[in-house]
């Protein structure tokens, strides 16, 4: 937990650790695999099902407002060549301004 915590809070140095925590839940299994665990911006398919499962179904946020926030997540990690997952997630829920659903 800890590390993911260590992972969104170089983005976001005040990042609710409650937050992190129920996004770590939320994704559960996913993060057993590495190759899940991490988020790719260049695969189209993969940011459709960001914006499909997470900005859509968790939030009720679809269309240009989610392609919107995960462009914006893409660029903010763009140095990262791992891009976590948790913190990808958590990132564009502060960009869809839900981090207070997740708390």
């Amino acid at each position: 937990m800890t590390d993911y915590l260590a992972d969104v809070r170089k983005y976001d140095s005040g990042a609710d650790e409650a937050v992190v925590k129920k996004i770590v839940s939320h994704l559960g299994i996913a993060l057993r695999n590495r190759d899940s665990s991490l988020v790719s911006c260049s695969d189209p398919a993969e940011l459709d099902r960001v914006k499909e499962k997470w900005c859509g179904k968790k939030f009720g946020i679809t269309g240009d407002a989610a392609d919107k926030a995960v462009e914006a997540v893409c660029k903010a990690m763009a140095d990262d060549r791992t891009k976590s997952r948790v913190t990808f997630y958590y990132l564009t829920a502060k960009e869809l301004g839900k981090l207070g659903a997740l708390a």
